[in-house]
């Protein structure tokens, strides 16, 4: 009875899995088309062909996931709100921003999600655990279900601490091009807002998007000052950071942007220069983990397999007699 109970409680979990994993490729898609909305393109389209379309109609042809799966997560985040402490909401939110917001997802929704996490790997192993032809012991299942329930619920959270490390490593290495361009086009004449305009018009990437947004603030009324305040905030980069201080500190002051820009650009460079010295001084470094595991045990065995073979049959001889 015991079995057939774990058998269907890890069926329906491995269900729920299979959905998280369709509602996790739903996110990542929609975080690559973050400006587009199907429902209104298809109203849109419909429009244009002169068709009389209602809005629930549009709704049923969208995709299951959309329909049902992403509203029910939606859900459990709302309720998880309420047992979530604020302070966790917050830093949690924060690191969605430093992310990028991917899916744009809110810090409700992302916990759920690990909870969820949570109970499939568990779930899978309970399965795993009930099955006829594994026979463990009631404290191996508990510790094993534990250890894969932990894995889960914080998989999540690594793969936003890896989105995290991602974005800002992209920024860190456009920024000494990003401030070449923006000199460029201080020296030539332009304001520094028109100056960050141009970079976001030039190039497609993280930092360019940043730069498109804090105009976009900019425009609609918020202080230069904060707005880059707020740009540097949301990427948590060091560099980014002295960056838009160097910058405030210099129209406060009165000094030469171009000048200023052109400083904080050499010192880019010679970071980044500096990074890349001191990941190849590490590179012999890790490489003796490889070189332990992988080439020493070969070596050993070729060297003591001989010896090994005539200490044998010496022994062998000696006892014979």
């Amino acid at each position: 009875m015991t079995t057939g109970i774990g058998i269907f409680v890890g069926v329906l979990i491995l269900g729920g899995a299979i959905l998280l994993v369709v509602v996790g490729i739903r996110f990542s898609r929609q975080s690559q088309q973050d400006d587009f909305d199907p429902v209104m393109a298809r109203l849109a389209e419909a429009t244009q062909r002169g068709e009389s379309v209602s809005l629930e109609d549009v709704e049923l042809q969208q995709p299951f996931v959309e329909r049902v799966i992403v509203p029910i997560i939606k859900k459990l985040g709302e309720v998880s709100t309420k047992f979530t402490p604020q302070r966790l909401l917050q830093e949690t939110t924060h690191k969605l921003d430093l992310a990028g917001n991917p899916g744009r997802i809110d810090a409700s929704t992302f916990l759920a999600t690990r909870f969820v996490g949570a109970a499939i790997f568990g779930g899978l192993l309970l399965l795993i655990s009930s099955l006829p032809t594994v026979n463990w012991p009631f404290g191996r299942v508990i510790l094993v279900v534990g250890i894969f329930a932990a894995l889960g619920f914080f998989f999540p959270q690594l793969w936003l601490q890896s989105r995290i490390n991602g974005r800002q490593n992209e920024v860190r290495k456009a920024m000494p091009d990003a401030l070449d361009l923006l000199t460029i086009c201080v020296e030539a004449g332009l304001g520094f807002d028109a100056a960050m305009s141009k970079v976001s018009e030039k190039w497609e990437n993280e930092l360019s998007i940043m730069f498109g947004r804090c105009i976009r603030e900019i425009q609609l009324g918020k202080t230069q000052r904060e707005a880059l305040r707020d740009m540097a905030d949301r990427l948590g980069l060091p560099e980014l950071t002295s960056f838009v201080a160097a910058v405030i500190q210099s129209q406060s002051l009165g000094v030469s942007l171009a000048k200023v820009l052109r400083i904080q650009s050499d010192q880019m460079r010679m970071k980044r220069r500096q990074r890349a010295e001191e990941e190849a001084h590490k590179a012999p470094v890790k490489m003796i983990i490889p070189m332990a595991l992988l080439t020493f045990p070969s070596i050993m065995i070729i060297l003591m397999a001989p010896a090994a073979f005539q200490i044998a049959g010496a022994f062998g001889s000696f006892l014979g007699r």
